[in-house]
């Protein structure tokens, strides 16, 4: 997403403590943002059946319901399907965070956290969230991608990919032939994830490649540059 584009997208901030709540309103809203505030799920649900939102800041622990149901409620939705939705909860248990991001969150933050590291995971994911828009639903040579659904078909085959190996290909997808360096794969794809290595990327494009040549045992169309990093036939 361009940045202007980004800057004036609408922000949902669902969060019942009130500090943290206008905290995250002045920083997002310092950034261009056009940044707004429930305290409950039910209102989120409300508001963004009304007026759909660009991206939802949401705390998990609501007085009136999870987080998590506010989530299937957003994707049982017409226009709640494919918006970006960012986890705040004071819960750092794995489980928590595998059970958002299977329910479909693009974003995890643990309290105590940076109003401003937010506000750039925000930008973050309305960056990835910009380039799925964009992505062509019809094919494209060998290969089709529905953002909608998350799903990238290769010769007509759909793709069965962990978060990060759909997250990593849709990258390559997303400008054929340009070389990403790892640097940058770690920060588009992995940014969440700081304790990440460059080993998880090869590990990554390892298992991507042997599901691509199941499909197609003679073709390999990710490109290794030694010290450099990948890119995708053109």
């Amino acid at each position: 997403m361009p940045a202007q584009a980004a800057a004036a997208a609408r922000i949902l901030v669902v969060e019942d403590e009130a500090a943290i709540a206008d905290t995250l309103l002045y920083v997002l809203r310092a950034d261009g943002f056009r940044a707004e505030h429930v305290p409950l799920g039910a209102e989120a649900l409300a508001r963004h059946a009304g007026a759909p939102f660009d991206l939802i800041v949401l705390d998990v622990g609501l007085p009136d319901m999870t987080g998590f149901d506010v989530l299937r409620g957003l994707r049982a939705l017409e226009a709640g399907a494919g918006v970006p939705v960012m986890f705040l909860t004071a819960r750092s248990e794995e489980i928590d965070r595998v059970l958002g991001l299977e329910l479909g969150a693009d974003d995890y933050v643990v309290k105590p956290f940076s109003p401003r590291e937010v506000a750039a995971r925000v930008r973050a994911v309305l960056r990835r969230g910009g380039q799925r828009a964009a992505s062509p639903a019809e094919p494209d040579g060998p290969w089709r991608r529905l953002p909608e659904a998350l799903r990238i078909d290769y010769h007509g085959v759909a793709l069965d990919l962990t978060r990060y190996e759909y997250r990593l290909l849709d990258l390559l997808l997303s400008q054929p032939g340009r070389v990403f360096t790892r640097e940058l794969i770690m920060a588009s794809v992995w940014e969440d994830a700081l304790d990440t290595s460059d080993r998880t990327i090869d590990a990554h494009v390892k298992t991507l490649r042997a599901k691509l040549r199941a499909v197609r045992p003679d073709d390999d169309p990710i490109r290794t540059h030694r010290g450099v990093g990948y890119s995708l036939a053109s």
